[in-house]
C-alpha cells in the first residue's frame, strides 16, 4: 500500500490534519506500519502540489486540516479499482540474501535459514496471540491486515522449508579439468603419477 492512497482513504472519512491523519493510519493498520509524522506531512505536500487534497485554513490550535478533492476521490477509486501486481510490491529482501549467501564464501546458508525460520516463528506466534486479544467488530479491519501477516508469515517458513530441504539435495559441482579457467593447466594428475 501506498501511503499516498492510504491517506487519501482516510481523508475520504473527512477533514482531518498530519497528527490525526498518522494516528488514524495506524489504528487501520493495526500499527503493523509505523508512521513518521514527516512522511505524513511530505506525502499530504506531494498530494497537493497534484491536486489531490486542499490545505484548509489553520484551525485554533495551530493544525492545517486537508480534504479529499475531486481529483483525489478519482485518484483513490482507481486505486481500490486497479489489483495489485506482484511486479508492484517491493523486493523480496530474504529471498536476494539467501541467493547472495549461497554465493558468498564462508556463509554457512543452513544457519541463515535456520535464524529466520526462528524469527518468523516467533513472529508468527506473536501475530496469532494479537489476532485473538479483540473480537470486536470494529476491530475488522485490524484482523484482516494481522491475517495477511500471519499468512504471510506460514508461507515463508514454508518457503524457507522449501530451502532447508533444497540445500540438503543440492552438490555443489566439483571443479574438473574443464572447469578450470582458459589458459590453466591441471598439472594434479601429473603430480599423482609421479
Amino acid at each position: 500500500m501506498s501511503i499516498r492512497h492510504g491517506l487519501l482513504a482516510l481523508l475520504e472519512r473527512g477533514q482531518m490534519y498530519g497528527y490525526q491523519l498518522r494516528a488514524a493510519f495506524e489504528e487501520s493498520t493495526g500499527s503493523t506500519w509505523p508512521l513518521n509524522i514527516g512522511q505524513v506531512y511530505t506525502t499530504l505536500s506531494r498530494l497537493e502540489r497534484d491536486g489531490l487534497v486542499r490545505a484548509l485554513p489553520e484551525i485554533g490550535s495551530g493544525q492545517r486540516p486537508y480534504e479529499i478533492t475531486d481529483a483525489g476521490r478519482a485518484d483513490l477509486a482507481l486505486w481500490f479499482a486497479t489489483p495489485l501486481s506482484r511486479a508492484d510490491r517491493p523486493r523480496d529482501e530474504l529471498a536476494i540474501k539467501l541467493a547472495l549467501a549461497l554465493t558468498t564464501p564462508g556463509v554457512d546458508v543452513r544457519t541463515v535459514v535456520q535464524t529466520q525460520r526462528t524469527a518468523t516463528m516467533r513472529t508468527l506466534q506473536e501475530l496469532t496471540r494479537l489476532k485473538y486479544t479483540s473480537d470486536q467488530p470494529e476491530d475488522l479491519s485490524w484482523r484482516l491486515v494481522l491475517d495477511a501477516m500471519v499468512f504471510q508469515a506460514e508461507a515463508e517458513v514454508r518457503w524457507l522449508d522449501h530451502c532447508e530441504a533444497s540445500l540438503v539435495r543440492h552438490r555443489p559441482p566439483t571443479p574438473g579439468p574443464t572447469d578450470l579457467p582458459h589458459g590453466v593447466v591441471d598439472r594434479s594428475d601429473e603430480e599423482v603419477r609421479r
